[in-house]
């Protein structure tokens, strides 16, 4: 993945990849961190907001019957969201729930 693919968002989204019968929750890295707070492991941060990855995967096939391609879980509010096949639709689908926006030089 390049730099041009590269997606900022808020710690409690947390992106998901739907692949055979398997869920790819990704890792990404700390944009910023203004009180140098630890970086949680994916099953803390997931414990900090009262939910469970498990229960996180459970959710999201209910959404879309499981089909494949990306999702986002709002860990902090409990919304799950399908977003497509491509990683450009998680920048759409971001952007359809106010987080970034379109990049005035791809334009």
């Amino acid at each position: 993945m390049s730099k041009l693919d590269t997606i900022v968002y808020p710690v409690y989204y947390r992106i998901i990849e739907r692949r055979d019968n398997t869920w790819y929750f990704t890792k990404g890295e700390p944009f910023v961190n203004l009180f140098n707070a630890p970086w949680l492991s994916q099953e803390d941060l997931f414990a900090a907001f009262g939910i469970s990855m498990k229960q996180a995967a459970n959710e999201l096939r209910r959404i879309n019957g499981g089909k494949q391609g990306f999702y986002i879980a709002d860990i902090k509010d409990q919304k799950y969201y399908y977003c497509g096949r491509e990683w450009e639709d998680v920048k759409v689908k971001l952007q359809e729930l106010g987080i970034g926006r379109p990049d005035p030089m791809s334009v």
